[in-house]
C-alpha cells in the first residue's frame, strides 16, 4: 500500500493509538483486495448499517469507548440503518419481553452514536439516500457504506463510488476519512461482466427480477437491456423506485453493489455498451424464468397452509410516494371487499423523516382507521429471534424473504390478503 505521508502519519500514531489502528485496519483490508492506494472520501455523510444495541454485541461498545476516548471521531455526520424495536408494531407480550432483551444495549448504543457523529436524532432508516433523509450522495462521490440495499442503489442509480464494505469498516472510512482504492471504486471494477436481457411480455416484479439477477450474477456487475420498455429512459422517482426494489433483491439474492440499465442509469446513459467488458456472460429472462426463480422459494412455515399473522411492507424502507401508494391501495382495497379495518395486521416501514412528513397528510388519516401502522423499524430485526421468526409473516421483500422465514408475495397478492383475509385464486 503506497501512503501519502498524511496517511504514514496516522498509521505512526500522530492522532493517537485507536485512529492508528483504524487506519492499520483499513491498510489491512486494501491489501487484501490488492489495493495499491488509499483514496479520499467525498460524499458528505456517512452511513452504519450497525443500529442495533444487541446484548451480545459487547467488542462493537468496546471499540465504540476506545474510539470516543482516543477522540478518533468520524469525520462526517452518518445515517444509521433502522432501529430494531418499535412498541407500535404488534408483538405479544413474550415476544416483547425477549425485545428488551435481546436489544438491552439500545439506548447505551445509541448515546454513542451520538457522540460519534449521528446525523440528527431519527436518522435511522436503510434508506439514507432518500431526499427527506439528508444523505443523498453525488455523481462520482466516494463513500465509505456498507448498507447493501443503500450501496447498490447509490451505485448504480446515483453514480457514486462505493464497495460492498462491512459493517464497522465503514465506519473507519469516515473517522479517517479515505478508504482504499480497488473494486467500485475503479474504472475496471464498473465494467459489465453480464448481459441480462429481459424479453418478458409483461412489465416484471422489480423483486423478482432482482432475485434472478442476483443469483444468477452474484457478485458480478451486469447490464441490464430491455426495462426501458416499462420504465421509459428518465431516472423518474417511479423508476427509482422500482430500480431501489430490484437492486435490493440483486444484493440480497446474490451480492450485486452496482448494475447498469441500458438508457437509464448514469454511467448507461453516458458510456452505454462500452461498459460491457469483453466476452460477457449472456442472461436471458422471459415470463418463465421468473416464474422458476419464484416457484424456487422455499416456504419455511412450520405450517405451510397457515394464516399470515402479519405483513410487512417495506424492506428496504417504502419511498414517500410508495408509502402514500400503500395507503391509497389498501383503503381502496378495503372499501372494494366491504371491510374497514386490515384482515392481516400490516406494517408500512419508511425513514423516520419521511413516515413523520405522511403522518400530517389526509391519506394518514384515513389510512389510520384501517388498523395499519406505519413504522420506521427494521423488519429483519423484528424477525431476528426464535418467537417472531417463527411467525407466518408475508412481505413483498425479496430481501426479507431471503433474511427470514418470511413468506414472499407480490404487491398484488400482499395488497389481496391484507385487505380480504385470502390469497389471490
Amino acid at each position: 500500500m503506497n501512503l501519502t505521508s498524511q496517511q504514514q502519519a496516522l498509521l505512526n500514531g500522530a492522532k493517537g493509538p485507536a485512529m492508528a489502528k483504524v487506519v492499520k485496519t483499513l491498510v489491512m483490508y486494501g491489501e487484501c483486495f490488492g489495493a495499491e492506494r488509499m483514496v479520499p472520501v467525498t460524499g458528505a455523510n456517512g452511513h452504519l448499517v450497525t443500529s442495533f444495541g444487541l446484548s451480545m454485541l459487547g467488542p462493537v461498545y468496546d471499540l465504540m469507548d476506545e474510539l470516543l476516548e482516543d477522540g478518533a471521531l468520524s469525520g462526517q455526520s452518518f445515517s444509521v440503518d433502522p432501529r430494531p424495536l418499535d412498541p407500535a408494531v404488534p408483538a405479544n407480550p413474550l415476544q416483547k419481553l425477549l425485545f428488551k432483551i435481546m436489544y438491552s444495549k439500545q439506548g447505551d448504543y445509541e448515546a454513542q452514536l451520538r457522540s460519534m457523529g449521528l446525523l440528527d436524532s431519527d436518522a435511522f432508516t436503510c434508506t439514507c439516500y432518500q431526499p427527506e433523509v439528508g444523505n443523498r450522495p453525488r455523481r462520482g462521490d466516494i463513500l465509505s457504506w456498507a448498507e447493501s440495499s443503500a450501496v447498490v442503489f447509490a451505485n448504480s442509480v446515483l453514480g457514486a463510488r462505493c464497495n460492498r464494505n462491512s459493517g464497522i469498516i465503514e465506519m473507519f472510512g469516515s473517522i479517517a476519512g479515505f478508504v482504499p482504492e480497488f473494486g467500485l471504486l475503479t474504472d475496471e471494477g464498473r465494467k459489465a461482466t453480464w448481459i441480462i436481457e429481459v424479453d418478458c411480455k409483461r412489465k416484471p416484479e422489480a423483486q423478482v427480477l432482482g432475485s434472478a439477477i442476483g443469483m444468477k450474477v452474484m457478485e458480478d456487475v451486469p447490464y441490464i437491456k430491455g426495462l426501458d420498455r416499462w420504465l421509459g429512459r428518465e431516472l423518474t422517482p417511479d423508476t427509482q423506485d422500482y430500480l431501489k426494489d430490484m437492486g435490493a433483491a440483486s444484493a440480497s439474492n446474490g451480492a450485486v453493489g452496482l448494475y447498469h440499465v441500458d438508457g437509464i442509469t448514469p454511467e448507461a446513459v453516458e458510456q452505454g455498451e462500452q461498459l460491457i467488458a469483453p466476452d460477457a456472460q449472456i442472461y436471458r429472462i422471459d415470463d418463465a424464468e421468473l416464474e422458476r426463480i419464484r416457484s424456487s422459494y422455499p416456504i419455511m412455515w412450520k405450517n405451510p397452509g397457515a394464516r399470515p399473522k402479519l405483513a410487512f411492507i417495506g424492506c428496504p424502507h417504502l419511498s414517500s410516494a410508495q408509502l402514500a401508494h400503500w395507503a391509497d391501495a389498501i383503503c381502496d382495497g378495503l372499501c372494494a371487499s366491504g371491510n374497514c379495518r386490515v384482515q392481516v395486521p400490516t406494517v408500512l416501514t419508511a425513514a423516520p423523516s419521511v413516515a413523520d412528513a405522511f403522518r400530517k397528510t389526509v391519506a394518514y388519516r384515513r389510512l389510520s382507521t384501517t388498523g395499519t401502522v406505519v413504522s420506521s423499524i427494521c423488519p429483519l430485526m423484528y424477525t431476528n429471534n426464535p418467537l417472531c421468526g417463527s411467525m407466518p409473516i408475508i412481505t413483498n421483500s425479496n430481501k426479507l424473504r431471503t433474511y427470514s422465514a418470511s413468506r414472499y408475495y407480490t404487491d398484488d397478492e400482499v395488497l389481496a390478503y391484507v385487505t380480504t383475509g385470502k390469497p389471490i385464486k
